[in-house]
């Protein structure tokens, strides 16, 4: 199953992403229009669409789709969780996941336009994100995934010097600009998949390869991220998880390089779909 979020609607798309059913007049007001409140009640939701009529869906554009979450009550990030990635910074492979947080107001859906704040130095970070389909309190890995509403592609872009400035990082400051936290097109359930814990991503500005992984190069799993974060506070239905990027980012490059007005910045999650931002100054 594939949900979105369409000019502020609930939706369930197609499985080639070009068609759209609105959920409110499909469930017959069973389920209403709006994507955050679905979480209530997840489990139900899921298995109403699971059986559910979905004839006479109607084209949409991408640009029409706004933020598949767009008012999650948190939005955990996690850094520092590729192996690939920890390599090319000279890291060590972390013990426990490295948290910081995203702010909602960052989060836009998945064709943008972004401004680029003066002077700033911004880097790109694909990242599979997840879902949190219910409560999620001291769960066992083993039984993360059905705490999982589904999976989506996003961006988590970075203004390095804001991230590194004043005598502590400001890992959410940096990471949670307007704009700065892109995800979407939709949604994907973990079913849809034939392993959700091993999926290609990546991205490319302008067209050129930066960035190209798989998670199953993740040094905490989604499901291993689940059992670790749930273990000291709740996970909440429609929270977000953004898991941590792979290598290939800009500032540790030589020389560095980071976005600049007229880039075109195109990330990917194969199975779920495509993010596009314009850079502006």
């Amino acid at each position: 199953m594939r949900y979105a979020n369409l000019s502020g609607r609930l939706v369930l798309v197609s499985t080639d992403g070009t068609e759209a059913v609105d959920v409110e007049k499909a469930s017959g007001g069973l389920f209403g229009p709006d994507p955050q409140a679905v979480y209530e009640s997840f489990p139900e939701f899921r298995k109403w669409a699971d059986t559910a009529d979905l004839t006479g869906g109607e084209p949409f554009r991408p640009e029409q789709l706004e933020t598949p979450v767009p008012a999650p009550r948190q939005v955990f990030a996690i850094g520092l969780n590729y192996h690939g990635h920890a390599a090319e910074a000279g890291l060590p492979v972390p013990d426990e996941p490295i948290l910081f947080t995203k702010w909602m107001s960052s989060l836009t859906g998945p064709v943008t336009t972004v401004q680029l704040p003066e002077g700033g130095k911004v880097d790109w970070e694909i990242e599979l994100v997840a879902v949190i389909g219910k409560l999620a309190y001291q769960v066992p890995e083993s039984e993360a995934w059905s705490h999982i509403a589904g999976l989506s592609t996003g961006q988590d872009i970075s203004e390095r010097d804001l991230q590194r400035r004043g005598p502590v990082p400001q890992f959410g400051l940096g990471k949670s600009l307007p704009g700065f936290s892109p995800v979407g097109p939709w949604v994907v359930t973990p079913d849809e998949f034939a392993d959700p814990d091993d999926l290609q991503l990546g991205c490319s500005v302008n067209g050129e390869t930066v960035q190209q992984g798989r998670t199953g190069d993740l040094i905490f799993s989604v499901p291993s991220l689940v059992a670790k974060l749930s273990a000291n506070l709740p996970l909440l239905p429609g929270d977000l998880v953004f898991t941590g990027t792979p290598a290939g980012v800009g500032v540790v490059r030589t020389p560095p390089r980071f976005l600049r007005p007229g880039d075109e910045l195109v990330s990917y999650v194969t199975g779920i779909g495509e993010l596009r931002q314009q850079f502006t100054a």
